[in-house]
């Protein structure tokens, strides 16, 4: 749970508006091909930056533990969202996996009425990560469109977009659903909502424009930028890793990130986390990453195929990590060994033989999402 909690206070060393990042790193740049002559080797993708995160840590995870006690600890994470409302007595916690939705509260006072006013903030909360601060209880500004819109629907099996209907399937809720348990000597309230069968790709479907002009732009296959986003958060914007990587494609701001504004855009520094959780920054840090990958640190991979499996396992464990499943101490041999062998050959390499466990298992969940896709393109 320590590990978690260090995760969550991250975001709160970045108190900047969305409007000023984007002021000073100028969104809209188009990649410019002029590669940096001073590169640093082969950086991976992840590496752990949690410098000064323990001097924050107590601000977040204490005001938690104060209301939930130390074992209801909760924060957002790859494929979750939690969220934190009512000076931390009332929070809601998105399972995108599991496609379920917890809300619960704490509260000593009316706790109905604590329970309704977090159900319907849940419910109208807006699909634009810039607007909610995850890792504080700060009220939510309820306007626009619900990112949960089309993902759930109330007891007539219609979708929450405005507030009276949030209101009354909020009352809906309490009259029939409450359920109640022990948090800390305390008893919580709570409902659980479950997800449309198809949460997945209603997820996906509002990212698509996004994913096509990044896939035009870098020429990065949609369906690969698809499976990356399913692995990484499951279509979770707001997602965040113990590896300080966030937002859909799980981009690392010190590592990926940096790559990409030195190398692509041309641009000192690097993206603050409130810059990834935009989803179309986002989604076009990510694919700049693989266009990376492909035309500089991987670009002496000739099969296609190959080439490919490459990018993938590199986006996860680093281009190192690639080049030592072949051999680990000479590069260019690993690059001619890996040529050496046949695409099915190398896929079972780096599923098989690449250093790291999460690693093997990452190329293969990604080459699964794609054929997902693809078959769900052809139904």
């Amino acid at each position: 749970m320590k590990k978690l909690a260090l995760i969550a206070v991250a975001v709160l060393m970045t108190g900047c508006s969305r409007e000023f990042i984007e002021n000073i790193y100028d969104v809209d740049y188009e990649p410019t091909n002029r590669f940096a002559t001073n590169l640093a080797e082969l950086p991976g993708q992840f590496e752990k930056d949690t410098g000064a995160l323990d001097a924050l840590i107590r601000s977040f995870s204490g005001n938690i533990e104060k209301r939930w006690g130390q074992r209801e600890v909760k924060v957002a994470g790859k494929s979750n969202y939690v969220k934190y409302i009512d000076n931390y007595l009332s929070r809601a916690e998105v399972d995108f996996q599991k496609g379920m939705i917890t809300i619960e509260t704490v509260s000593p006072t009316e706790p109905q009425k604590h329970l309704k006013n977090a159900i319907i903030t849940t419910l109208l909360t807006p699909d634009d990560p810039a607007n909610v601060d995850l890792f504080s209880s700060k009220e939510i500004t309820l306007e626009g469109q619900p990112f949960l819109y089309n993902q759930v629907v109330d007891q007539d099996k219609k979708p929450i977009q405005w507030s009276w209907r949030a209101n009354r399937f909020a009352d809906y809720l309490i009259a029939n659903n409450v359920k109640t348990k022990d948090v800390d000597f305390k008893k919580a309230y709570y409902v659980e909502i479950p997800m449309v069968e198809d949460h997945f790709s209603q997820r996906s479907y509002q990212y698509s424009e996004i994913v096509r002009k990044a896939s035009t732009k870098y020429d990065i296959p949609e369906d690969l930028i698809y499976a990356i986003i399913k692995t990484e958060s499951s279509f979770n914007p707001y997602a965040v890793s113990w590896a300080n990587a966030y937002g859909l494609m799980q981009v690392v701001p010190t590592t990926a990130g940096r790559d990409v504004f030195k190398l692509v855009k041309n641009k000192p520094g690097q993206p603050s986390p409130e810059y990834l959780f935009n989803p179309e920054n986002n989604i076009d840090a990510g694919t700049a990453y693989f266009y990376i990958l492909k035309n500089r640190y991987l670009k002496d991979v000739r099969h296609p195929t190959s080439l490919e499996y490459s990018m993938i396992s590199a986006y996860n464990g680093g281009t190192g990590g690639v080049l030592n499943t072949f051999n680990r101490s000479d590069r260019k041999r690993a690059m001619n060994d890996l040529n050496s062998l046949q695409p099915n050959q190398v896929y079972w390499a780096l599923t098989n033989k690449h250093p790291k466990a999460e690693a093997r298992r990452y190329l293969g969940k990604v080459t699964n999402f794609k054929k997902e896709f693809n078959a769900n393109q052809t139904l």
